[in-house]
């Protein structure tokens, strides 16, 4: 394929074109439609070509482009914060906006060092930031330290600081060869030992995803996980971080996924779907506490890039929520993910099936040579791929991804359509999902 001057995400991709995009539907330069199957990378949520946020960009630009944030505050990017800060918990009430994911957890990682500094003084000796394997947080240097996603960051390795991990919730596989809920969720209960083991003055902040996103599939948590996490960070003065880049904006059925367990996280980042896809964007969610000790300390928070607060993301955001609560997306979200709760037993007996898990529209496939052992296919296979291309052939898009069995091995998949699917369109395109996986079972027999 030639990409003319581009440098594209892989060279030796041979990828469809796309040219168009019109509700859930994209299309290739032959006019063929494709199911948006996982919103690109989950942030289409309110689907292609609304109006409403094309219209409110257009107007900022024509009104004002841009004005530097360091010398000008604008009322595009107060407003996009109120509407952002009226989704999140009790007690969020500050809100940074910045240019993507990656960006909104380095910004968590700084403001939670920085807030113990204002806090306690220069001498605070709390800068540790745990996370966890299987995950991913951004691209950048700091963010591949953080996170445990072993495939994006082999390479780059020598580079960053790396940063102490516990397991994730992974009970299909489960690291600690226990089973729930007899287990205990020690999984969740592994974050007080290694606070305790770093030592509790020096650990700042835990940084978790909700649910696992492109690193294992959509990998939900036991109900009881985010409730003992909260109490163990509060426990020991710890800032609990949860990236929402993925599941948040509705993506689960509510628009934050923490609010599944009533659970208030003193920092959420989210990114993606808060422009519906429209415009890059990326936020942090901040508690009073933290952000008034550094209002009322030194004043600024030691931070900042060329489009925060950017007036016509902010004009996004702000028509891209707006639009969400006029026209229930939420509870629509949560409709359909019920709707899919009962297409589960038919996936699953799908020789290659091996587990179907997520919440609401945010769904994980993970794929398996046999389903007794557990087995993955031999990574030279590609067996992702093979799914993926036969999803294709039949006009559904979904996301692949690998190497989730100790960053190595194993093949997976996101299932996540835009949010305002109607029942007739979820029904058709689990129907499509169901006909590609079949197709590459038999295609992938004796592979494995």
């Amino acid at each position: 394929m030639d990409f003319g001057h581009l440098i594209p995400r892989s060279f030796k991709g041979n990828i469809r074109t796309a040219v168009r995009g019109e509700g859930v539907y994209l299309y290739d330069e032959e006019g063929k439609a494709y199911y948006d199957g996982c919103c690109g990378a989950l942030l289409s949520n309110i689907g292609h070509g609304v109006k409403e946020v094309a219209d409110a960009m257009h107007r900022q630009l024509l009104t004002m482009e841009f004005a530097h944030p360091s010398r000008w505050k604008n009322k595009p990017s107060v407003e996009a914060a109120e509407e952002v800060a009226s989704l999140a918990q009790e007690g969020l009430d500050y809100v940074w906006f910045v240019s993507g994911g990656s960006e909104a957890i380095e910004s968590a990682m700084k403001i939670a060092r920085q807030y113990f500094v204002e806090r306690d003084g220069n001498g605070s000796g709390k800068h540790e930031m745990i996370a966890r394997w299987n995950s991913y947080h951004g691209s950048t240097i700091a963010t591949m330290g953080l996170a445990g996603s072993m495939g994006r960051r082999r390479t780059f390795a020598p580079l960053f600081k790396e940063n102490p991990k516990i397991n994730a919730h992974y009970c299909y596989r489960c690291p600690l060869n226990l089973e729930y809920p007899e287990c205990g969720v020690a999984c969740a209960r592994a974050l007080e030992t290694e606070i305790l083991r770093m030592g509790p003055e020096t650990v700042a902040a835990f940084f978790a995803e909700p649910v696992v996103g492109s690193t294992v599939g959509a990998l939900h948590p036991p109900k009881e996980y985010w409730p003992i996490v909260r109490e163990i960070c509060s426990k020991y003065d710890v800032l609990l971080v949860a990236d929402e880049i993925m599941t948040g904006v509705g993506r689960t059925g509510k628009p934050f996924c923490t609010q599944h367990w009533n659970v208030t996280p003193d920092i959420i980042c989210s990114a993606k779907a808060l422009s519906g896809g429209y415009t890059p964007i990326g936020a942090m969610i901040v508690s009073n506490t933290i952000a008034e000790t550094i209002r009322d300390g030194s004043g600024a928070f030691q931070h900042g890039h060329t489009y925060n607060g950017n007036p016509v993301t902010a004009a996004a955001v702000t028509a891209t929520i707006r639009y969400m609560k006029e026209n229930k997306v939420f509870e629509n979200a949560a409709e359909r993910g019920a709707q899919f709760e009962k297409k589960i037993p038919e996936l699953m007996d799908i020789p290659i099936v091996g587990e179907v898990r997520g919440m609401g529209m945010m769904r994980g496939v993970e794929i398996v040579a046999d389903k007794a052992t557990k087995a993955p296919f031999p990574a030279s296979v590609k067996a992702a791929a093979f799914v993926t291309e036969e999803c294709m052939k039949r006009g559904l898009v979904i996301y692949p991804g690998t190497g989730q069995i100790a960053g190595v091995a194993g093949d997976q998949f996101l299932f996540a359509p835009p949010l305002v699917s109607t029942e007739a369109e979820l029904d058709d395109m689990t129907g499509r999902l169901a006909e590609g996986l079949k197709a590459a079972a038999e295609a992938l027999k004796g592979k494995g």
